[in-house]
Formats: C-alpha cells, structure tokens, sequence
C-alpha cells in the first residue's frame, strides 16, 4: 500500500491541491518522480536523502526502488514546496512515522540539506485552498507563517526543521497553532503634498485622480516635479479594504515577495524602469508569474519616462487598462492574473526636455518624440497634466501649502458617495463606469452640453476620450459634493486633455 500526504501547488494566483503518493518497492534501486514534475520538484530528492540523513534518519534507501507519484499528474508542478510532504511519505513508508497523523494536514516546504524547512511561494493561496477542500490544519515554513495565519478557520503550524516536524506528529511537542497580530488600521508616510512647492494645478489633478481612480499623465521638464507628485499620491489615497488586501497578498505570496509579511497595509506603487520587457510587465515566463502590473494591483503603477519605454512594451496595457485583468495563454494553460491599477506616468515634453525658449529641438522632432505614444494608449488615460518649472516665488514661499491628510478627507468623501451611488452596481468608482452607467449616472444640461461639443469638435477627440471627460467631470461633481454635473465640472475635465489640443510647454 502507497502512501498518501495532502500538499499544494500555486497555479496563476490560486493554488490546487496536490496528492504526493510514496510507494517503496523492492527491485533495481531508483527513485522516481512521476506526474509532470518540472525543475525544482524533479531535484527535490536530491535534498529529501541529504536532509534525512543530515537529520538523524538513515535509512536504506539506495537499495529500494521509490516511486512517488503526484496527483494530479496531468498538472505540471513546479517549485519546491513539494519537498516535505515527499520526505515524510518516505517516513512514513519505512515506519518512522504513521500515516494517520497525516489525516486533515497540509504540508508544504522547502528541505534544505541540512533538514531546515525553508520558505516557499505561494502560500496563502495554498493555505485558502486546504480550507475549501476541508482541510483543518496546515504545515508551513516559519518564515510563512504570517501570510498562512491571514486565513480564519484553519489551524497553522509552522516548523523551522525536519527534527521540529517530526517531534509534532509523533506528539513530543505540540505547540499551540500560530495566531497572527493585530492589524493595525493606522498608516504612516514618510512623505507629504505639502513638501511640493507650487504646482497646485498638478495637486488638484492628482486629487480627481485619487477619488475617481482616473489615469493621470504629467507632461513637464526635468525637475518640475512629476516624480516627486507621483510618489504622493498614494499618501490620498483611501486604506486598501480586507477583501482588496488579501487580493494584493495573495499576488505578492504567489511572487515570493512577502518576506515574512501578513496581509499587506498599504497600497503598492510599482515603478518599473523604462528597460523592462513586455513579459516582465505584464507577467509571463517560461514558468508564468504576475508581472509589475499585476504587482500593482490595488494600487498604483508608476511609469516614469513613458516615451522612453519600448513601443510594443507600452501596447500590452491596452487589456489590463480596459479590463482589469491580464490573460496569459500558453500552450498548456490559461492563466488570469488580477490587475486593476491606477496608472501614472510622466514624460518630458520635447527631446531635450527643456520646451520653452531654451529648447533645441525642431517641431518634428518634438512630434516624434510624443507619437511615442500611441493614440490609443493615450485614449485610456483621462488625465493629461502640464507641469511646468517652479517659479522662484513659489522655490521660496516658506507657508507650507495643504498637506495629505486634508486631500486625503475630501478623496474619501468623494469615494463614499460613489460607493453609495454604485451600491446596486458591480463596480466602486467612477473610472470603471461603462457606457450604461453614464447614460444613468452622468446626465448633463444643454450649456455643458454645447461645452463638450465644441471640445469634440476642435480637438477631434475619440468616443473614449469623450466617455472619459463625462466620467472624469463626474468625479470633479462627487468632490463638490454636487449629484449634478455643472457646465464647470465639464470645463475643468476638458482642460485635463491637453495632449489632445497638441499643445507644448
């Protein structure tokens, strides 16, 4: 009789359960990993016979023949969160162990040679899934045992070694299971809006974009302060929710980059560099894992240099900026990773950066340099800012200007009112609105009306630049705290268009 020791493995962002069955036998010596094992997992016995010898337990495991088999086996596993539950299969076969103490368990964990449980990816996921499929306790690394205590309702064990492990289940040592501490709802930063001098325009932008989650491009020469704005924003922002938080962590287990970390407190900001590749931004791989938008999730991506990056790089937006998600298809699977972000980007107006009258750089050569930009990536950003040079005046001003804290109340304010208008409705803010909530949500009288018309008619804009503007001017209303969109609220989303007119600092 085999064997059997529950265990997982991640897949995308969720994980599925994996049945590690060790069977040992007599005939030509081997140990044989069967069940589209891939990398790590075919290695694994390599550090399962170190670690069981560096451990204390010598067995003869070169005369024996092993088979383990891992269900199911038309999966590929990869990682080596498998090397544990294969290692105490082995004990159990030759009776160090009994196969009931295995019952309702989940084991997952790396072995280093030593016998050391090391950390592995994933996790959370995997502890989620043993849940739903009735498992009550779980074994995990000690380094993972924060994000496997964010689930309720499962009991955590984690374990520093192979010897730890062992003395628990054969009942030497029982330590109670891991609770994890309180969160804590308070959020500290660093930084401030009141750091920035002048530049109120740009400070006002990024509050619309804050409480309507609206895409925001900041247009401007070096040191205006697109970096420094941007950084800030995420300061305004409301307090990621549970539900948003265990998203967001369940992407940053599957990543491997929790480091000992429970649920995540604050929203991410990704800022990759304009050298990324396509893959490493919107995730892939010959073992796929979430790229730097699915990172940011919840949070905000952060692309500095935007005509900088790679062309074809810029186009794989497109689906996670429209849909929310991003769908990888490889020839053995189809992966959805989560990624609703908030996009920021800033970019030099011209070549040389400077504009104005110290600028070297021709119009056509300024007309190359923004076609970097495709049209239609422009389109899904509702949000073009100028931001030009500090003037002195506003260098030396020593009264501080508004800080986080006051921005941040009225961006909450004008979130509660979309949460209260879109309570009946799949979505949350006003960004996500499709063309049937504006028809509902976004009425407007004839003088904004004639507004919008004009506007159409001189820029040439698109029908999603047009359904931007009405969304954007619907979350310039919220922060008024008006239900009606005023000919003004229209006025002040049409002057967030500026590449639109084509104009140049």
């Amino acid at each position: 009789m085999s064997v059997r020791v529950f265990s997982g493995a991640v897949l995308g962002v969720n994980a599925y359960r994996v049945d590690v069955e060790v069977d040992i036998s007599t005939g030509l010596p081997c140990f044989e990993l069967v069940g589209l094992a891939q990398g790590a997992v075919r290695e694994s016995r390599i550090r399962v016979k170190a670690a069981l010898k560096n451990s204390g337990y010598l067995f003869p495991l070169h005369s024996k023949r092993i088979t383990v088999n891992l269900a199911p086996a038309g999966i590929r596993k990869d990682g080596a969160g498998l090397d544990l539950p294969i290692t105490l299969g082995l004990m159990a076969k030759l009776g160090v162990l009994s196969e009931g103490c295995f019952q309702g368990t989940l084991f997952v964990g790396e072995l280093a040679l030593s016998g050391e449980v090391r950390p592995v990816r994933g996790v959370l996921s995997m502890v989620a899934m043993a849940r739903k499929q009735g498992i009550s306790r779980v074994i995990v690394p000690f380094s993972n045992r924060e994000e496997a205590a964010v689930v309720e309702g499962i009991a955590v064990h984690p374990v520093s070694s192979l010897g730890e492990l062992v003395e628990f289940l054969t009942g030497e040592h029982e330590p109670e299971a891991y609770e994890p501490q309180e969160l804590t709802a308070q959020r500290s930063f660093s930084i401030d809006l009141r750091d920035v001098k002048g530049q109120e325009h740009v400070k006002r932008a990024l509050e619309v974009a804050a409480a309507g989650n609206h895409n925001l491009l900041m247009i401007g020469p070096p040191g205006s302060g697109k970096t420094m704005l941007a950084r800030r924003l995420a300061t305004i922002l409301p307090s990621l929710s549970f539900d948003e938080s265990l998203e967001t962590t369940t992407i940053y287990s599957v990543s491997g980059m929790l480091r000992n970390k429970g649920l995540l407190k604050q929203r991410p900001f990704r800022t990759p560099h304009h050298t990324i590749s396509d893959a490493g931004l919107i995730g892939g791989g010959t073992i796929p894992r979430p790229g730097e938008v699915s990172l940011a999730h919840n949070g905000v991506l952060f692309l500095d240099e935007l005509p900088e990056f790679r062309r074809h790089v810029l186009e794989v937006l497109r689906q996670p900026l429209e849909e929310g998600s991003v769908t990888l298809t490889r020839a053995a699977m189809t992966l959805d990773y989560p990624s609703s972000f908030l996009l920021v980007a800033a970019m030099n107006p011209c070549p040389c950066g400077q504009s104005g009258p110290g600028c070297r750089c021709s119009s056509n050569e300024v007309q190359r340099y923004q076609s970097r930009i495709s049209g239609p990536l422009l389109d899904r950003i509702d949000l073009h800012v100028k931001v030009p040079a500090v003037p002195f005046q506003d260098l030396s001003e020593q009264r501080l200007g508004e800080d986080s804290a006051c921005v941040r109340e009225r961006v909450l304010e004008a979130r509660y009112r979309q949460k209260q208008r879109f309570s009946d409705e799949p979505i949350q803010v006003n960004a996500e609105m499709t063309p049937a909530h504006l028809r509902q949500f976004c009425q407007i009288g004839e003088a904004s009306l004639h507004i919008l018309e004009r506007a159409v008619a001189r820029l040439g804009m698109s029908a999603r630049a047009y359904d931007r503007i009405l969304k954007v001017a619907r979350t310039i209303a919220d922060l008024a705290d008006s239900e009606t969109i005023h000919p003004s609220h229209i006025a002040e989303a049409v002057q967030y268009r500026s590449l639109d007119r084509r104009l140049v600092l």
